[in-house]
């Protein structure tokens, strides 16, 4: 049920009240009892979205979640095996690239 502002015309004094849409707008001032109470049109309350449940990622399955757990366990192990298998692979680049100058040079003299 939405909340809506009233003021009356006769007394200026203003309040809120929580009634059904459906239900006829008040007329009498809860102040001065006169007829002359009108409703306020008023741009209504902001919308807030406060707590878990309003994200997509919020609502994934558990099957869901137990393969990204998997996915990145083995993303973080086979990056570090890669890092370690990359390093002996530029050593022996390397030294192989600097053997074949070194002995090329001793050829041409």
């Amino acid at each position: 049920m939405p909340t809506y502002d009233y003021i009356c015309d006769a007394c200026k004094h203003e309040f809120e009240a929580y009634e059904s849409i459906k239900a006829d707008p008040q007329t009498v001032c809860p102040t001065c009892h006169e007829v002359k109470l009108r409703r306020k049109i008023g741009g209504g309350a902001a919308i807030l979205f406060k707590g878990s449940g309003f994200y997509q990622t919020d609502y994934r399955s558990e099957s869901y979640k137990s393969a990204a757990k998997a996915d990145t366990a083995s993303q973080s192990s086979s990056s570090s095996s890669s890092d370690s298998g990359s390093k002996s692979d530029s050593s022996s680049s390397s030294s192989s690239s600097s053997s074949p100058s070194s002995s090329g040079g001793t050829s041409s003299s």
